[in-house]
């Protein structure tokens, strides 16, 4: 995707916006605003696909994963969550220690990472959890372990009245790699007391991660978009992310997630489009300049979307998955997994190069 020339720009009132991003400058909450007013998408992705080329060049990232959900059984019923279940209601499921173990077992290929996230069970403690990782990682010592978001991490902290950061050292002691960056949805108070009042505030999710990057463990991070929050609520999360970078440091990879619609108790008037789609994953390049990895989920957008997104500023294509329950249950319609050589195809097909990496990014 080329870049418009400077007069292009200054006819959509954005040519300081496209100097400061040629110079590295950071970008503005004003900036965002403007970039989400831009009338033309085209023109705010290839401003992003100039910063994603000068960061990673042509290379676009994948890894050979696996997803494990270990419980849908949720004390927080966010509104917008398809996938939870009440204890004891119909659908509701916990795996076993030996459930996960087969799982992995099972996979086609041996998994350089294994994510493995759940709902806010009322009554898992911690030794099942570190029990779980301590097993995966006598299986597989060299796999990273990216597993529980920022909410786990407070729940299993209530529920075992101790802090967030004992929780968080002894996970770490049982094999503990990474955070996933689920949980954050977006930070605006009035809208998430909307969506998922029992959930952990802004505050805490941001409180968490900068824990764990204390104690030298790596994490995600995200923005649910697409629902009923601003554009300014929008910003203002994707700022918050990079001033938390700032102090921190810990965080290698933003993943923009759609809201899906489907099964959702809430009532979405204009759904996102396409484009709607591209311009937020864009946007996000552009303000997080200290993030260095913008995720193109395919799980949600959908393979199609996501090859697009890598011209519009992302540079990895997540992996190989093998079975992903949280998004599906919303509506998301891709596939469960897709083969290493299927994903190498697809980013091929969009003109990249394909580098397989870990789960820390490290080029394989």
């Amino acid at each position: 995707m080329r870049l418009f020339n400077s007069d292009y720009y200054a006819n959509m009132g954005l040519a300081d916006i496209r100097d400061k991003v040629e110079v590295g400058e950071r970008l503005s909450f004003e900036d965002g605003i403007k970039l989400f007013e831009c009338p033309e998408p085209l023109a705010v992705g290839a401003l992003a696909h100039m910063v994603r080329t000068r960061l990673h060049g042509d290379k676009a990232f994948y890894v050979v994963n696996q997803h494990v959900n270990y419980t849908n059984v949720c004390v927080n019923g966010c509104v917008f969550c398809a996938y939870q279940r009440e204890e004891g209601q119909e659908g509701g499921f916990v795996l076993s220690k030996e459930d996960v173990i087969a799982k992995i077992d099972s996979a086609a290929l041996t998994p350089r990472e294994i994510h493995i996230v759940g709902g806010c069970h009322p009554k898992l403690k911690l030794d099942y959890f570190e029990d779980i990782l301590n097993a995966i990682k006598e299986r597989l010592p060299e796999v990273v372990l990216k597993c529980f978001t920022a909410v786990e991490i407070a729940h299993f902290a209530q529920l075992e009245n101790i802090s967030t950061h004992e929780v968080l050292t002894r996970l770490k002691t049982a094999g503990l790699d990474m955070l996933p960056g689920g949980g954050a949805e977006i930070f605006a108070p009035e809208t998430r007391e909307q969506i998922c009042p029992r959930k952990s505030t802004a505050k805490e999710w941001l409180a968490v991660h900068e824990e764990a990057h204390a104690l030298g463990l790596k994490t995600n991070c995200t923005m649910l978009f697409g629902h009923i929050e601003s554009i300014e609520d929008r910003i203002d999360h994707l700022i918050q992310l990079r001033e938390s970078q700032d102090r921190g440091g810990g965080y290698t990879c933003f993943i923009p997630l759609p809201f899906l619609t489907e099964n959702s108790q809430l009532t979405i008037e204009n759904p996102l489009t396409g484009l709607d789609e591209l311009r937020a994953i864009a946007i996000s390049r552009l303000m997080l300049d200290n993030i260095p990895h913008i995720k193109a989920y395919w799980v949600m957008l959908g393979v199609k979307q996501a090859q697009a997104a890598l011209k519009f500023g992302a540079d990895d294509f997540d992996g190989t998955v093998v079975e992903e329950k949280i998004g599906h249950e919303a509506g998301a319609t891709s596939e469960q997994g897709m083969t290493r050589s299927e994903l190498t195809e697809m980013i091929k097909g969009c003109g990249c190069t394909p580098v397989e990496r870990d789960g820390f990014f490290n080029e394989i």
